[in-house]
């Protein structure tokens, strides 16, 4: 079980800074999560991302599952040993990635059956399968099993998936509570798609099972980002003010910023790695693609405003240089800038809503950036 308190609370939004405990050590937030889905954060080590400013990772539980297997990493007494990270880790349902993953799933009562990504083999993932893969894990937070939908959905095929999900977190509260212990926390789900009616269901059935903290799933699927934003301000008011409240899969430096002041306190994205691999770097002023040829020449910083490692010793020319020529070293400089950019972010955010100048922060934000 975690304990959370809040520490500060901004007085123009609702943003508000938090610290809550894990088995693994305290974590403030608002806080960015790194996703490492494999047991690994792509191209970093754990001491570059401690040396970022990680305080918690993300892993994935269906991944993990199939490769290398929960009989491998309890070899290690969990995830952190295996890994080599000994902060906090959360680990998703796996119901995203049935979702989006499996080449053939059917959806029932009992779970979901699907078929691998790797090898086609059958499996059928319950929520009490879900919780004893991730409890095998030893995470400090792990997820109820939800099921996904996509964007659009009916209404009547939203229903149907909220009904669902409420009773696989029941499944997964019981089975969490007779098998887990104090040392991992259990996080609901809220679905309900784009309807607030909905919404306000999932939340007050999840709310009902009283459990350590809850996240908002169905988001950043697609909707443009102002339903997004409507979507989390109406319903993370709904979830109790003295738990976490985790808005999944999201997002933009913008997208972080702006959920901040509707109250949520975690977020987590591969965007920030996965851009890194593809050329994109984020800097105080906006996206650059360091592909471009206009910084074939250029002997400046990512950023100049910035003290990661990369910035602090290469020049946008050198990283050019050799992500054009593919170098994996390029993979991993352009890795620890993002990642540093993202966790430095929320350091800063955490800061101006503590000194509560949250709301001229937000300004600023806007005022030097471009186009994320």
């Amino acid at each position: 079980m975690i304990n959370f308190e809040i520490i500060s609370q901004s007085t123009e939004t609702r943003a508000r800074t938090g610290r809550f405990e894990t088995a693994h050590g305290v974590i403030e937030t608002p806080v960015f999560m790194p996703v490492g889905t494999l047991g690994t954060v792509k191209a970093l080590s754990p001491e570059e991302l401690y040396q970022c400013g990680a305080q918690i990772i993300l892993g994935n539980t269906y991944h993990l599952y199939l490769r290398p297997g929960c009989e491998v990493v309890a070899q290690f007494s969990g995830l952190h040993d295996f890994m080599h990270w000994d902060g906090p880790i959360l680990t998703d349902s796996g119901g995203f990635q049935v979702f989006s993953l499996a080449t053939l799933r059917k959806i029932s009562e009992e779970g979901a059956t699907f078929q691998s990504h790797i090898d086609g083999s059958s499996h059928l993932l319950t929520p009490e399968k879900s919780m004893e893969i991730q409890i095998c894990l030893n995470s400090d937070i792990i997820m109820c099993l939800d099921q996904c939908i996509q964007y659009p959905a009916s209404r009547e095929e939203t229903t149907e998936a909220l009904a669902l999900t409420s009773r696989w977190a029941t499944r997964c509260r019981d089975f969490w509570q007779e098998n887990a212990g104090a040392a991992n926390a259990l996080f609901g789900i809220v679905q309900g798609g784009m309807y607030e009616d909905l919404r306000k269901r999932s939340a007050e059935e999840l709310v009902a099972l009283d459990l350590p903290g809850y996240a908002l799933g169905g988001l950043s699927v697609g909707e443009p980002p102002p339903i997004m934003y409507d979507m989390a301000e109406f319903t993370l008011p709904l979830l109790p003010d003295n738990r976490p409240k985790y808005i999944m899969g999201v997002g933009t430096p913008t997208d972080l910023v702006e959920l901040v002041a509707r109250g949520a306190d975690m977020f987590d994205c591969v965007m920030p790695t996965r851009n890194a691999r593809n050329g994109h770097l984020f800097t105080g002023s906006g996206k650059i693609n360091i592909s471009n040829a206009r910084f074939k020449s250029d002997t400046g910083p990512i950023d100049a405003n910035c003290a990661c490692y990369t910035c602090r010793h290469y020049s946008r020319a050198y990283l050019r240089h050799l992500y054009m020529a593919r170098e994996l070293f390029a993979y991993r400089l352009n890795t620890i800038h993002n990642v540093h950019f993202y966790l430095d972010l929320m350091r800063r955010i955490r800061e101006a809503i503590e000194q509560d100048r949250f709301d001229s922060f937000r300004k600023a934000f806007y005022f030097e950036r471009q186009a994320d």
